[in-house]
């Protein structure tokens, strides 16, 4: 009720500045954002940060039991940091101050497992302080990931560790100035260090952490907050139930304060929701959280973060964009190329909104014309807006452009103060004299951003074609993004045939074998081409129109393994683990019981250093979370060379990287312990080698 009110304030206020006071505004529509979910949702984009002594240890989920000592970021860096993500376009930055390993990038008083006892600085760092610093010099807001699962202390699971939990709350709540967001993390409970224990510790992640009065001492400590919480009670943020970078296209900022929460519900919210709990996307501009020197060239590309761009909040979310700081402290030279020619090409999508104070006009218009005319979605002002009369939620807004105008982006904004509102709308242009459909969507909320093939049309119509209520639009935007070129897809079949596709087929490619950059003037892709042994393949595609090229494309593979053989499997589908395809997959049925083992005849000795394995894509079962791997020169005495688990496995589902010391090897055998969903599957898109 207390947002209501609010919401009509500011609606009155604004009126009133224009003179418009005796105009009745609309009355608000189900749940509306507070003042702070406000404030968050227009920041629109911001950095996530994961720096622990899991980047000195290539994990991704630390037990707790490394020393501190091994932290030691040399050349650390919190202004570089500020300055990428200045640069980048981003209006904030949430630093993982605690992850579950409970290495605390701050000297806090309650634990010893922090900087303090480090090697960097000598112990007299903190992180914290100089993040705080570097966002105050470059205008960014701050924010905290603190975990509350604690891998390293030793009375995580019981009433004390709680008290423990909120007094480094308050630490950092107290002493760092205006904190924007406070970030906790789903995954609780499991195996870990625990003081020494090393043993697994569960808790009910619903009511231990007493979130209610949790959320009320944080709500005390930092009054213009906002909580993003995967669990326990329902916070002002909600996950949106995938970390590869997208929300629903159909995405409602609803929730229901108590109650099952599904996956579905966390991809589209609710249509009818009695809660305001927005999506914040949150993904990496890597595969894994912490930096890992092996993902160096996996950083994604620019169409990636474009695709990620338009599906965060390009549909009524926020992107929360992970760098995983490297050892020296630094965001790493790819990932700081990657963030900035992202920002760049959004730059130039939208540098010149075509609609911009165009001639508009509407099917309907509430009461008196001047105040909620068809003008104020064009105007550039996000606090007037177009709005019909209260019982009219079908109506259309058509644009003049007053000349044939060539356009492939549509941008459209709800006045979310009063609510979420919009249902469907469609999008048509005038085509040569004719009304031509160019897109076909539901729910705006915020921001909505539409793409599809440029076309060329003398005026646009918007139509809502369903609404809660009366629809009020803020903002309408037009553009015409240039070409951005899609690097081709590169695969290597078991037999050794390189593939290279293109997104569109008559696309022209340019290639090379030696990892040497591609240009015109070298290899054109006609076909095929048959490799073997390790290659590293680059490729681009080549537009002879504008004279532009895509992003380079790279894959580096190992040993050809066209001599394999899988051993003791009788389905013809289990090569599907060694083709080279990663859209194609094996699963190993539930009616045999974990363990279960996939041995492999690589055809002669090799030297082994290390394996890779990729679960099967678009799917969720069967992914492995621990594993065994044996090596054998004859088939009949195995040794372990590495054993462990692929950290977030279950939320990053993507190539899993794990070496080891080199040692001879004919057979391979990796032996799937558990998996995510605790039965008895297990799943592989493909499983390869690192060799010698």
């Amino acid at each position: 009720m207390i947002q209501k009110i609010y919401s009509v304030i500011i609606v009155a206020a604004c009126l009133a500045v224009h003179g418009y006071a005796q105009t009745k505004a609309p009355g608000p529509c189900g749940p509306v954002p507070s003042e702070n979910q406000m404030k968050w949702q227009e920041m629109e984009y911001y950095a996530f940060i994961h720096l622990s002594t899991n980047t000195f240890t290539d994990q991704e989920w630390g037990f707790g039991e490394d020393d501190p000592k091994t932290f030691n970021p040399v050349n650390l860096d919190c202004r570089q940091w500020a300055r990428v993500c200045k640069e980048a376009g981003m209006k904030g930055i949430i630093l993982t101050a605690k992850h579950h390993s409970g290495f605390c990038l701050w000297p806090s008083k309650y634990t010893a497992y922090s900087v303090k006892n480090s090697s960097w600085r000598g112990g007299k760092g903190d992180i914290v302080r100089d993040l705080a610093n570097a966002c105050k010099e470059y205008g960014l807001k701050l924010g905290i990931y603190l975990s509350p699962w604690d891998r390293n202390s030793a009375v995580y699971g019981t009433p004390e560790y709680i008290t423990y939990f909120r007094n480094q709350l308050k630490e950092l709540l107290t002493n760092y100035g205006d904190i924007f967001e406070i970030w906790f993390d789903g995954a609780n409970g499991g195996s870990g260090y625990y003081g020494g224990a090393k043993e697994t510790r569960k808790i009910d992640a619903t009511t231990y952490y007493d979130w209610k009065n949790t959320y009320k001492l944080i709500r005390q400590l930092q009054p213009k907050i906002v909580i993003w919480n995967d669990g326990g009670d329902r916070a002002d943020l909600r996950w949106v139930g995938t970390e590869d970078g997208h929300v629903g296209e159909t995405n409602w900022s609803l929730l229901n304060a108590t109650g099952e929460v599904t996956r579905d519900m966390l991809r589209h919210g609710l249509e009818n929701g009695d809660s305001w709990v927005p999506g914040e996307v949150n993904t990496s501009i890597r595969p894994g959280w912490f930096y890992h020197s092996y993902e160096d060239s996996r950083v994604k590309s620019l169409p990636d973060l474009l695709n990620t761009y338009y599906s965060s909040f390009g549909r009524n979310g926020t992107l929360l964009l992970n760098f995983p700081v490297d050892r020296r402290g630094l965001i790493h030279e790819t990932d700081e190329k990657a963030a900035l020619a992202l920002a760049k090409a959004v730059k130039e999508a939208f540098a010149v909104n075509l609609a911009e104070k165009k001639k508009v006009s509407a099917s309907n218009v509430r009461g008196n014309a001047n105040v909620f005319s068809a003008g104020m979605a064009v105007d550039g002002n996000k606090n007037t807006y177009w709005a019909t009369d209260d019982a009219i939620t079908d109506a259309s807004l058509t644009i003049d452009f007053g000349k044939p105008t060539t356009f492939n982006r549509f941008l459209a904004q709800e006045y979310i103060r009063l609510g979420q509102r919009v249902k469907a709308f469609k999008v048509e242009g005038l085509i040569d004299g004719s009304w031509k459909e160019l897109a076909n969507e539901t729910t705006i909320g915020y921001k909505r951003i539409l793409l599809f093939p440029t076309v060329t049309a003398t005026q646009l119509r918007f139509t809502i074609t369903g609404a809660k209520s009366c629809p009020l639009i803020s903002n309408i935007g037009v553009y015409n993004a240039p070409p951005i070129l899609m690097p081709p897809k590169i695969i290597r079949d078991q037999s050794g045939m390189v593939y290279i596709t293109p997104a569109d087929k008559e696309s022209v490619i340019y290639y090379t074998l030696d990892g040497n950059q591609p240009t015109k003037e070298t290899n054109r892709y006609e076909g095929p081409v048959r490799t073997d042994g390790k290659v590293n393949v680059k490729a681009i595609v080549y537009d002879p129109i504008s004279k532009k090229s895509s992003a380079v494309a790279g894959e580096r593979f190992d040993i050809s393994r066209k001599d394999w053989k899988i051993l003791g499997i009788s389905d013809d589908k289990v090569n599907r683990v060694i083709d080279g395809d990663a859209a194609t997959a094996w699963y190993q049925g539930r009616d045999k019981k974990l363990p279960a083992d996939i041995d492999i005849d690589m055809g002669k000795i090799e030297n082994v250093s290390g394996f890779k394995y990729l679960p099967g894509q678009g799917r969720t079962e069967g992914i492995i979370t621990h594993y065994q791997f044996y090596v054998s020169e004859n088939n009949k005495e195995w040794k372990i060379v590495n054993e462990g688990e692929f950290s977030n496995i279950k939320n990053n589902p993507l190539w899993q990287v794990k070496e080891f010391k080199p040692v001879k090897a004919r057979y391979i055998r990796l032996r799937a312990l558990h998996n995510t969903r605790h039965d008895d599957e297990a799943g592989y898109a493909e499983l390869d080698l690192i060799t010698r």
